[in-house]
């Protein structure tokens, strides 16, 4: 499930590409004073994402535009309903909006479709996994974010094991070993630059095609949880959103 938020320009203004941890700041400010207020705290995973303010263009005055939140966790989508449909304006750094409306979305998927990358999906590559890879970094790094120099393999099993994991957390289950990817298209790689604990550090992600023509009820299951809450990791700073491709 996911919430739809229509925007309108304040002002003129140049599209900033580093918006990641200033929209999630302004997500994260929607639960102040709400049963989810301690959400930011710890480690574990916050099951939330969130596209793009888009279309990603420098945007002027009463320009309309446009951005998503996803969660399968409902009561967390509804607190974030109530928050943006009492607020009139949102400040992501320089970029300023007035908040028009807020629509519930439930894209679901089904036995056939393709996802597409929202925004890019990050997979990180553990230093006791190198080996498995045949991969040789030029230090010894705690982890590698996956590029396409790696292997294939790696990527698809690092982003099948964080799934997974993801799903058992969230429903408190112990799924293993379950095979979800049949056909890839890989689109691009991309750096973006984000804040880590004040810092500014480089991501590398990738953005994709995944095309299913066959899905499992189980399989099924985990991949609209995917839709929900994002593929790859750092999804509550807005990457591995996913979209279904709709045929034209």
């Amino acid at each position: 499930m996911r919430l739809l938020v229509e925007l309108e320009g304040l002002s003129d203004c140049v599209y900033d590409v580093k918006y990641y941890h200033k929209l999630q700041g302004f997500i994260y400010g929607l639960l102040k004073d709400t049963s989810y207020q301690s959400l930011h705290d710890g480690r574990r995973c916050k099951f939330f994402c969130f596209s793009n303010v888009f279309p990603p263009q420098d945007f002027k005055r009463g320009d309309v535009r446009h951005f998503l939140i996803s969660s399968p966790d409902k009561s967390l989508l509804g607190v974030f309903e109530a928050k943006l449909t009492r607020l009139k304006r949102m400040n992501v750094g320089e970029m300023s909006f007035s908040i028009k409306g807020v629509s519930v979305l439930r894209p679901k998927v089904s036995g056939a479709c393709t996802l597409i990358t929202g925004t890019p999906i990050i997979v990180r590559i553990p230093r006791e996994n190198y080996d498995k890879y045949s991969i040789k970094p030029p230090k010894d790094y705690a982890y590698l974010y996956w590029r396409k120099n790696y292997p294939f393999n790696a990527f698809v099993k690092q982003l099948e094991d964080n799934l997974i994991k993801k799903y058992n957390e969230f429903y408190g289950v112990s799924l293993d070993n379950v095979q979800l990817f049949e056909q890839f298209v890989f689109k691009k790689q991309v750096c973006n630059h984000i804040i880590i604990e004040g810092r500014e550090v480089k991501v590398f992600g990738s953005n994709w095609e995944f095309t299913f023509n066959y899905l499992s009820e189980e399989q099924r299951r985990i991949m609209q949880f995917g839709l929900d809450c994002g593929f790859g990791e750092l999804n509550s700073l807005g990457f591995g959103f996913m979209n279904i491709m709709v045929e034209k």
